[in-house]
């Protein structure tokens, strides 16, 4: 008999099984080891399920790789936290294809800080990225922000050497598994990491960084994050990828403008161009858009967007009252809980957001989420 966390960590490793036929599979079973249990003909009568993905997960192959990681894992110190735990980070969970599992070893317990922004760049980080980068991130440590970012070569690594310097929580996301350091020359500085915050990643130790890991890494990069932060970005490469999935979680994103002359301010010269991005100059050009609080020792120095406040006469058309009254029965939603609740469209929805913001009835919230601040 498997434990439940050998299941768990086997099913990650079921070919054809991705994380949210997995989640389905877990939702209709109970549980990872009620899967294993069930009978071939069972599994395949279920929709997503062919004979191949039955066969495999009939396999005691995975499930004996599983035990050989709970092992690992249990000696080297690393949780793994599976998506119905209550320390799997919340952000995370609410992105439709997050990680099943996944690994965090550190004495950090800031998967879920209350401010997080993922700060990624060019592994070919020109002088002005590197002064930018230092900058905006000492600029952060005004408002306590966890850092996000991959570990590379770079603008990832000069966000993580920043940050340790000054003593933010942080996040290192891996490609590969947590039995190694990828690229090696950053060993320092992921022990400098893990004083003060964690190494994640949803690979087995023994995973090797391949290229085609990548891209997964960066769909969690983006989805621990409030926003995203581009230095500097080609028209090319894993940086713009990241902005592009933050953009479908409806995280913000913001891109350093630099010259049009210059390679490695194309792609975020471009992002702000079609309007895919905030142009960022300084850290309070974050905090004017995400309606944060500056926090300077034990003096919290309000910074905040300019807003009314309702009155009593504010007057609604019906578009407005509608989603003022989605907000009044459901408290704080993202743009699209409102638009599924109300029936409009996503540029109806915005309009009309807007709108209300401006008549001092809504108050926009970090990840396109809105309030409804007046009893109308």
């Amino acid at each position: 008999m498997y434990s439940e966390m050998t299941c768990r960590i086997a099913l990650t490793l079921v070919p054809g099984l991705g994380p949210v036929l997995a989640r389905r599979l877990v939702s209709i079973f109970g549980s990872a080891a009620a899967i294993f249990r069930e009978r071939s003909p069972g599994l395949i009568r279920l929709p997503g399920i062919n004979a191949e993905t039955a066969y495999s997960i009939k396999q005691c192959k995975y499930l004996e790789r599983a035990e050989q990681e709970v092992e690992y894992i249990s000696k080297k110190g690393i949780k793994a936290l599976f998506y119905t735990d209550d320390e799997y980070p919340r952000r995370l969970k609410l992105c439709h294809d997050a990680p099943l599992l996944l690994y965090a070893r550190g004495k950090g317990n800031c998967l879920d800080h209350p401010r997080a922004v993922a700060v990624i760049g060019s592994r070919r980080m020109t002088e002005y990225g590197r002064q930018s980068c230092e900058r905006l991130v000492g600029e952060l440590s005004g408002y306590r922000t966890m850092i996000v970012s991959g570990l590379a070569y770079g603008v990832d690594a000069c966000a993580h050497d920043c940050a340790a310097g000054i003593g933010l929580p942080m996040v290192a996301v891996l490609g590969h598994g947590l039995d190694r350091i990828y690229p090696g020359a950053h060993y320092g500085l992921a022990s400098r990491i893990e004083e003060n915050g964690l190494l994640v990643t949803e690979f087995i130790s023994g995973r090797t960084p391949v290229p085609e890991n990548f891209p997964r890494r960066n769909r969690i990069i983006a989805g621990l994050s409030d926003a995203v932060i581009l230095i500097e970005a080609a028209l090319r490469g894993g940086a713009l990828i990241t902005a592009d999935i933050a953009n479908s979680y409806n995280r913000d994103v913001f891109a350093l403008p630099g010259r049009v002359s210059d390679r490695y301010s194309q792609g975020c010269n471009r992002l702000i161009r079609i309007n895919k991005a905030h142009l960022i100059e300084s850290a309070s050009d974050m905090q004017y858009i995400m309606n944060w609080e500056e926090e300077c020792g034990s003096t919290s120095a309000r910074i905040r967007k300019p807003g009314r406040q309702a009155g009593i006469f504010v007057i609604l058309n019906r578009e407005e009252k509608i989603v003022a009254d989605f907000l009044r029965s459901n408290g704080e939603a993202g743009i699209d809980s409102i638009v599924s609740g109300t029936g409009f469209n996503l540029g109806t929805c915005t309009t009309v957001l807007l709108g209300l913001e401006f008549k001092g009835v809504v108050r926009a919230l970090p990840g396109r989420t809105f309030r409804l601040m007046a009893d109308i």
